[in-house]
C-alpha cells in the first residue's frame, strides 16, 4: 500500500504550515528545509511553480499520492459543478478522511491504518480500503469486536462541531456521512483553483 513515510515536519517546513499535524517541531523552525535554509536567496516562484506546490499540498494534506489524487481529479472535472470544490468534496469522501473528522483516530495516517486493519465499517460492512468513496446516508462504525478495543476507544477525540456534514453517536459510536460539504465548510488551506489550471495545460 503505497504512501508517504518520509519526514513530516520537513514537509510542514516546504509549506510553511502544519498540514501534517507537526506544528510544534514548526514552530520552532519555519525555515524551508536544506543546509542554506534561512539565508539562501530565493526567487520568486513562477505560475508554475505555485500550482504544483498547491498540488502538492492537496496531496500530502490528504495523503494521495499522484496516480491516485489525478484520478480524483478526473472524477471532479467529469461530475457537474466547479470542478476545484469537487475536487474537495471527493478528497473530504474519503472513508480515511471521515474517520479522521469523526475524531475515531487524532490523524489521517492513524484513520489510513485502522481501515486497512479493517477495524471500520461502512453500513455493517467491513471497507479496509481508505480511499473508499462514502455517499451521503452512509454509516461508519467501528467493527463490534474492536469497540471493546481500548487501544482504537482510547484514541476517540470526539467530532469537531464545526464539521456539519458528519454526525456522530458516542454511545453507539458509529458516525454518518451526512452530505458532501460545502467548500467554506472545509477548514484546509487549498487554493484549489491552481490545481485545476496545472491539470488544465
Amino acid at each position: 500500500m503505497a504512501r508517504y513515510t518520509g519526514p513530516k515536519t520537513r514537509i510542514c517546513r516546504i509549506f510553511g504550515e502544519p498540514i501534517l499535524g507537526n506544528g510544534k517541531y514548526l514552530s520552532k523552525n519555519s525555515n524551508p528545509p536544506g543546509q542554506h535554509g534561512p539565508t539562501k536567496k530565493r526567487k520568486a516562484p513562477g505560475e508554475y511553480a505555485l500550482q504544483l506546490k498547491e498540488k502538492q499540498k492537496a496531496k500530502y494534506t490528504y495523503g494521495v499520492l499522484e496516480k491516485q489524487f489525478r484520478k480524483t481529479f478526473e472524477e471532479a472535472n467529469r461530475i457537474k459543478g466547479v470542478t476545484g470544490e469537487n475536487l474537495i468534496k471527493l478528497l473530504e469522501a474519503r472513508l480515511d478522511n471521515a474517520v479522521y473528522r469523526l475524531g475515531i483516530s487524532p490523524s489521517r495516517p492513524g484513520a489510513r491504518q485502522l481501515v486497512s486493519h479493517k477495524h471500520i465499517t461502512v453500513n455493517g460492512e467491513v471497507v479496509n480500503v481508505p480511499s473508499f468513496q462514502l455517499k451521503p446516508g452512509d454509516v461508519i462504525g467501528i467493527k463490534e469486536k474492536d469497540k471493546a478495543n481500548a487501544s482504537i476507544t482510547g484514541q476517540f477525540r470526539g467530532k469537531n462541531v464545526k464539521f456539519s456534514w458528519l454526525d456522530w453517536s458516542e454511545s453507539e459510536m458509529q458516525g454518518t456521512f451526512i452530505a458532501y460539504p460545502e467548500r467554506e465548510s472545509v477548514p484546509e488551506n487549498i487554493k484549489e483553483q491552481l490545481i485545476v489550471e496545472l491539470y488544465s495545460k
